[in-house]
């Protein structure tokens, strides 16, 4: 919950604003301030003060406790001009609370965490647990020293600004390990516990041989990710408590689905009390991965609880991230969030360079020129599976004559996979033109570089016949010359001439042009690769400048 403080008429406005667009996330404290203050800083996660700094910091002062128990605080003025990150920016999330504030607000975030200021990822903020020398290191980062990234098990971390090798050091582990003076360390969550127990198992019993295990192993438990079980022990009071003081979900399989299963110690114990011949082992395995701890049991006797472990590995993960088509503005907040937490980058050089200065440091470029997207997907693949976080750009939407049928005809399960969307060429012209798009319409490419010319003219055809709006991509070139003036044709057969066609290059960019002109008017020899081509159907009316395609057909039995 986000508690919200004002002291004044001012304040109260702009409090009243945040908590109409936030009815579910967000408490008002009235009262004295004072008190308001201290009852939120009590209860609440983060809070949003409409005061001064300094009557902020007078009052939270005697409230602290630490970094990592104190909740996140932003102030906003009253002039609702600046939402500045006081306190837990990182921890707290004051940061992500600021931005999201101005967003709504329209005040300019104020964040100064200097690795924030300077667009390295804050080693508390990778969704990790974390030990060691984080501000050394994290000093380190920010100053350019050397620091080595030494990665034992896989994980799709954001970029950092590391070394081969230097006197600090950030350490991908799993293993229960003490960091050196000038080290820090990741904990991924990579451990799968199964668990079966015998009715009213006590959970010391359960979360005693679970530590004891993971002790023997060498394991750490901060990275356990879950406990896994059978369904019918979903309800076991030892399980569900173990669950809950290691601060991990329980996750439940299915008999059936548990027994076919291929395990190193089958019984048939388990086979006659809950229809498989294994829960703890075939839990653990059933995700994939290395069986690390086989089966054993508690020391009790009887013993009434089972676990082993499985290090399942990191996946990796691809992000296909529509651009838009061009214009910055036009780029999607996803779309940042994504370019920002990828450490490799796969893309055409031309597309790279547009959101080069996005990139944060210690992010591996990796950019080719026309003609590779094929190569490209493949390497985008690559090295997700390598177990980093990827991201691979397309300009307008990556799904609509880009880079997302590549890469998922490339990819396969062994990956997360993340679409981003963006604004296409279509809806970007359409804007520009007016509303050409309101009814049905379609997008057909003429290059005939993938797709055979018999296919695109059925396709040209058929949208003819149709009365469908048309948007051309990939209109005209040097070396095609001839498709758009035959598409047109195919479709000045079943409209006439007088059909209002947009045309729009470069849309969103500084150098946009555009222009409304007629089906029988168009000149196919002012058209380019640039340039997108819209031609209306039926319905379709020039009102006011503009091009506008009803969404319904009622105007065809109005008078012109």
């Amino acid at each position: 919950m986000i508690g919200l403080i004002s002291a004044t008429a001012a304040g109260a406005v702009a409090r009243d604003r945040l908590a109409a667009a936030w009815p579910d996330r967000t408490r008002v404290y009235d009262g004295p301030v004072g008190d308001a203050v201290r009852r939120a800083f009590a209860e609440c996660e983060r809070l949003v003060c409409f005061l001064a700094t300094g009557a902020v910091v007078r009052l939270v002062a005697p409230l602290l406790d630490g970094k990592t128990a104190d909740p996140g605080v932003v102030c906003v003025d009253e002039g609702g001009r600046y939402a500045v990150s006081l306190l837990g920016g990182h921890a707290g999330g004051a940061n992500d609370l600021a931005r999201e504030v101005g967003a709504v607000l329209g005040a300019e975030p104020v964040v100064t965490t200097a690795t924030d200021a300077v667009g390295i990822a804050g080693l508390d903020t990778l969704g990790l647990p974390v030990e060691g020398a984080v501000a050394a290191v994290s000093r380190a980062l920010l100053d350019g020293e050397p620091v080595a990234l030494r990665v034992e098990v896989a994980w799709p971390l954001p970029p950092l600004p590391v070394a081969e090798d230097g006197p600090y050091a950030i350490r991908v582990t799993d293993r229960a390990v003490e960091p050196a003076e000038r080290e820090v360390l990741l904990r991924p969550p990579t451990l799968v516990v199964g668990v079966g127990a015998s009715k009213g198992a006590p959970a010391e019993e359960v979360l005693g041989l679970i530590e004891e295990a993971l002790r023997e192993a060498g394991l750490s438990p901060r990275s356990v990710a879950e406990l896994a079980t059978v369904d019918a022990k979903a309800e076991e009071p030892g399980i569900v408590e173990a669950a809950a003081r290691l601060r991990v979900p329980l996750v439940t399989y299915g008999a059936e689905e548990l027994a076919r299963v291929e395990v190193p110690n089958p019984s048939d114990a388990p086979l006659a009390a809950v229809g498989t011949p294994s829960v703890a082992e075939a839990a653990a395995l059933l995700g994939g991965g290395e069986l690390l701890v086989p089966k054993r049991k508690s020391s009790a006797r009887p013993a009434m609880a089972t676990c082993a472990v499985v290090r399942r590995p990191g996946r990796g993960r691809l992000a296909v991230v529509g651009l838009g088509p061009g214009a910055r503005d036009l780029l999607t907040p996803r779309a940042r969030a994504e370019l920002e937490r990828a450490s490799v980058l796969v893309g055409l050089d031309q597309y790279v360079d547009q959101i080069r200065d996005l990139l944060r440091p210690g992010t591996r470029i990796l950019e080719s020129g026309l003609g590779a997207e094929e190569e490209r997907a493949r390497t985008a693949v690559a090295e997700a599976r390598e177990g980093r976080a990827v991201a691979l750009i397309g300009s307008g939407d990556a799904g609509v004559y880009a880079m997302a049928s590549p890469a998922l005809a490339e990819a396969s399960d062994d990956i997360d996979v993340v679409g981003v969307p963006g604004v296409t060429a279509a809806l970007a012209a359409g804007a520009i033109l007016g509303a050409p798009l309101g009814h049905d319409h379609v997008s057909i490419s003429l290059s005939d570089l993938h797709t055979p010319w018999e296919v695109i003219e059925r396709r040209v055809r058929a949208a003819a016949e149709a009365d469908i709006v048309v948007t051309f991509y990939n209109p005209r070139s040097r070396g095609r010359d001839w498709q758009l003036p035959k598409a047109l044709a195919i479709l000045a057969g079943h409209r006439d001439p007088a059909t209002p066609v947009g045309v729009v290059r470069n849309a969103s960019r500084p150098d946009e042009s555009s222009r409304l002109t007629t089906l029988g008017a168009l000149d196919p020899a002012t058209v380019d690769m640039m340039t997108v081509v819209t031609v209306g159907n039926t319905a379709t009316r020039e009102i006011a400048g503009r091009m506008v395609t009803p969404r319904g057909y009622r105007w065809q039995e109005e008078p012109r």
